[in-house]
């Protein structure tokens, strides 16, 4: 006899949550499940599921904190990343992009033969999906996504006051520590435009952290040696800013 297919419920909703255990019975025939958990949100799930064996995740995509399209993203990067069944009230905008990243999704109310034949699906769900997921969500996530010992950390992105590219890393340092990010500084640049500008080919600054720039003396005429740093809130620190993108300055000016 197989192993049951462990199963976590993620939805903000304790009606909705209880509904997913009836119908997981109704499918226990056909495939033997096991529901490991429950969460009423996607930072709840996180740290679940870092705990927690776990093969699929029946995952709500409107949640309040960290919705059901980011907390996937961040799943993808688990060293054995769960497949991923989304649920939704909603046949929309998020339907056809989840088609095209062949993840399954089930829209409320959920029948007991959709789900069975998602369960068995999602099972090809894989890493390779993270970057169609980034492009099928709505909006820049809250949260970036650090790997230490094992483990995701969640970093705000609010509370972020650079990126800056190191080797193979990014390091996304905020008031208290740095956190290495295995992600491109590009593809952060382009999904966090709102939040962040460039300052320099290895450098992205929160622009809400910008206190202002100065001219830094320096005895030769090299970029790193002299010229333009901006003056970052809460760190003592300054970061340089290349020639190319000296045009910051003026867009910070008084």
């Amino acid at each position: 006899m197989n192993n049951p297919l462990r199963v976590l419920i993620v939805d903000d909703e304790a009606p909705a949550r209880n509904r997913l255990r009836d119908v997981l019975a109704d499918c226990a025939a056909a495939l033997p499940v096991e529901v490991v958990g429950e969460a009423a949100n996607g930072i709840a799930a996180l740290e679940l599921l870092q705990s927690i064996a776990t093969d699929v995740v029946l995952l709500d995509i409107r949640m309040p904190g960290m919705d059901g399209l980011e907390l996937a993203q961040h799943l993808a990067r688990l060293a054995t990343p769960p497949a991923v069944v989304f649920t939704t009230a909603y046949d929309s905008y998020a339907i056809q992009a989840f088609e095209l990243s062949a993840i399954d999704y089930l829209l409320k109310p959920v029948r007991a033969e959709r789900l069975a034949a998602a369960l068995r699906k999602a099972q090809a769900f894989g890493p390779a999906q993270a970057a169609s997921l980034q492009q099928a969500a709505p909006q820049p996530r809250q949260y970036l996504s650090a790997c230490e010992r094992g483990r995701i950390l969640l970093v705000p992105v609010t509370e972020v006051i650079y990126l800056r590219a190191e080797q193979k890393y990014v390091a996304a340092r905020t008031a208290s520590r740095t956190y290495l990010l295995d992600e491109s500084l590009v593809n952060l640049e382009r999904e966090l435009a709102q939040q962040f500008v460039r300052v320099h080919r290895n450098s992205l600054v929160a622009r809400d952290a910008i206190e202002g720039f100065v001219m830094r003396d320096g005895a030769d005429d090299s970029e790193e040696a002299a010229g333009w740093v901006v003056l970052l809130r809460g760190l003592d620190e300054t970061l340089p800013v290349s020639r190319r993108q000296y045009a910051v300055i003026r867009q910070f000016k008084r």
